[in-house]
């Protein structure tokens, strides 16, 4: 043990609390990096929390948020027939009615671009706002919120302010240059099942009872606790241990109950992994956590794209469009970014030859992206594509521009300067000197 009399989660974990570990370990161990952040004045924030939802993959612009009737089959498949939303002019997929209902709520982005068609590097450009090549591995935008909005500005969950549900999107490195310390927690399981697995705070087949009967063993096992009670560094370890059993045993692990939500809000969300992880999200935001991302695969359909639409864009517009509601009926969308994308659009031609018989292939040129809540204006649409969906006609926003406007609006400084682990001048968004093409703040919807 070192001088510091302090003692981590992650060490108290380490000590006989495996069950716990992940979740807590993540969540006490940003501190130390956000104190490396010099304070700097910033304007009351109208965003407190984001929440991302990742189409890993990357969705058809033109079958959801730019649908181009007049293209032709060749473009539209048998998507030919868009909708009408509640914002006169705006019209979206015809699998998307839920959404049509909201678009008062929401801005669409129909001219987002950087060019890029390749998973990774298209993910790491539209989730950190920088290009590749470089010899720093920058954050992404969780990342950043949750070095800012965390445990030195004032959170006090046990849960780490950076969640991801279920999995990590594993196509770039979430933290970059901040290293293991600003990973998000993975919560793993389906939130959709009877009992929602979350690793490291339910244990699967091992009964509350059981918990308890193994903390008690472990109690009555650590005679040099017992000996050392007055000891600080004895005392903190026993705080950390009480924190660590909150999460698995009490309050805390509540949050990730959602039997103690109605059977109707439930099935309104959808009874999806997907439905229920939007669900989940609003949970944790609403208990102050800054950043959850939702990782949606199943979007890079090469094959069969057309049936697999007709399985996924119900089961999203259901999920997006509760969520977004039920965040406005809560009061807690004016200050709850929802923010909507993958890492590129999908070719406007469709692939009807083989061997993709009916596919959509990569399309970084131009794509779709939605916004709402936290400042963000609804009922607009901002940019647009060409006739056929393949190139910007008007207004390009880069992934650069629209991570900027979101940490505007969360009261973080674009300027201010990441902490880099070789003391290197790294600053939160781009600056010039760094080429990173740019359309500007997304000042037409903030």
């Amino acid at each position: 043990m070192s001088n510091d009399t302090r003692i981590t989660r992650r060490e108290a974990l380490r000590a006989g609390l495996a069950a716990g570990a992940g979740a807590v370990a993540a969540a006490s161990e940003l501190p130390a990096i956000a104190r490396a952040v010099p304070p700097r004045p910033q304007a009351a924030p109208k965003a407190r929390a984001v929440i991302q939802m990742w189409l890993w993959g990357g969705p058809a612009h033109m079958d959801t948020l730019d649908p181009k009737p007049a293209s032709g089959s060749d473009y539209t498949g048998p998507f030919a027939s868009p909708i009408a939303t509640n914002v006169a002019g705006i019209q979206i997929g015809e699998l998307l009615p839920e959404l049509a209902k909201i678009a008062d709520k929401y801005s669409i982005i129909r001219s987002m671009t950087h060019g890029n068609n390749a998973h990774e590097t298209a993910a790491y450009i539209t989730q950190t706002g920088r290009m590749p090549g470089g010899r720093i591995v920058y954050p992404g935008v969780g990342a950043v919120v949750s070095l800012f909005k965390g445990y030195d500005a004032g959170y006090k969950g046990l849960i780490p302010p950076y969640i991801v549900l279920t999995q990590l999107q594993g196509r770039f490195s979430e933290a970059g240059f901040l290293g293991q310390k600003a990973k998000p927690f993975a919560t793993g399981g389906d939130p959709n099942q009877q009992r929602f697995v979350v690793e490291g705070v339910v244990a699967q087949g091992i009964t509350d009872a059981r918990q308890k009967e193994r903390r008690e063993l472990l109690h009555s096992l650590d005679t040099l606790a017992i000996a050392l009670k007055e000891d600080p560094g004895i005392a903190a370890f026993g705080q950390c241990e009480t924190q660590a059993y909150d999460l698995i045993l009490g309050e805390g692990r509540k949050m990730f109950d959602l039997s103690q939500e109605k059977d109707d809000l439930r099935a309104r969300y959808g009874r999806s992994t997907f439905g229920q992880s939007c669900l989940m999200a609003r949970r944790l935001v609403e208990q102050g956590v800054p950043f959850v991302t939702i990782n949606y695969q199943g979007w890079d359909t090469h094959k069969d794209h057309f049936p697999t639409m007709r399985r996924k864009l119900p089961e999203m517009d259901r999920g997006v469009a509760t969520l977004i509601q039920d965040l406005s009926d809560r009061g807690l969308l004016d200050s709850t970014i929802v923010w909507w994308s993958g890492e590129f659009g999908r070719t406007p031609r469709v692939q009807w030859e083989a061997p993709w018989n009916g596919g959509r292939g990569h399309w970084g040129p131009v794509f779709s992206a939605l916004v709402a809540g936290g400042g963000f204006k609804g009922g607009h649409v901002v940019g647009a594509s060409d006739d056929k969906a393949a190139e910007v006609k008007d207004r390009p926003v880069y992934p650069s521009d629209l991570i900027r406007s979101m940490y505007t609006l969360l009261g973080i400084d674009p300027e201010a300067t990441l902490p880099h682990p070789q003391g290197l001048d790294v600053r939160v968004s781009p600056t010039a000197s760094e080429a990173v093409p740019s359309g500007g703040i997304l000042k037409e919807i903030m």
